[in-house]
C-alpha cells in the first residue's frame, strides 16, 4: 500500500518559512515521482508541486513558484517541501503522495492519502 507520512506543519506568521517532510515506510520512494497537494478550508484539494523519481525534474503551481522548493533524499527515503515567504492563502492541510505524472494540475495519486500536516499562516 503506497501511503506516505507527512510532517513539519505548524503555525507561522506571514513571510515565514516551514519545511515539510514526506516519508515512506515499508517501501522505497526511489521509483516514484512524488507530489505535494494542499486543501484549504472549503476548497478542493490542489496540486502544489512534484518531483521526478531521480529528482532532476520539478514542477510547481503558479501560486507557489519562486517561494516553494521541492527536493528529495532517496537515501533517507524522504521528500521535502521548503516553503518560504508564506502567505495566509497558503493555509491548509498538506499531503504528499506518489503520483502518476509530472503535471501539477492533473497528477493523480498512486495508493491512498495520508493524514496530512496542517499549515496555518496567520499573524
Amino acid at each position: 500500500q503506497l501511503q506516505l507520512v507527512e510532517s513539519g506543519g505548524g503555525l507561522v506568521q506571514p513571510g515565514g518559512s516551514l519545511r515539510l517532510s514526506c516519508a515512506a515506510s515499508g517501501f522505497t520512494l526511489d521509483y516514484y515521482a512524488i507530489g505535494w497537494f494542499r486543501q484549504a478550508p472549503g476548497k478542493e484539494r490542489e496540486g502544489v508541486s512534484c518531483i521526478s523519481s531521480s529528482g532532476y525534474r520539478t514542477n510547481y503551481a503558479d501560486s507557489v513558484k519562486g517561494r516553494f522548493t521541492i527536493s528529495r533524499d532517496n537515501a533517507k527515503n524522504t521528500v521535502y517541501l521548503q516553503m518560504n515567504s508564506l502567505k495566509p492563502e497558503d493555509t491548509g492541510v498538506y499531503y504528499c503522495a506518489a503520483v502518476t505524472s509530472m503535471s501539477v494540475a492533473t497528477m493523480a495519486i498512486r495508493g491512498s492519502w495520508g493524514q496530512g500536516t496542517q499549515v496555518t499562516v496567520s499573524s
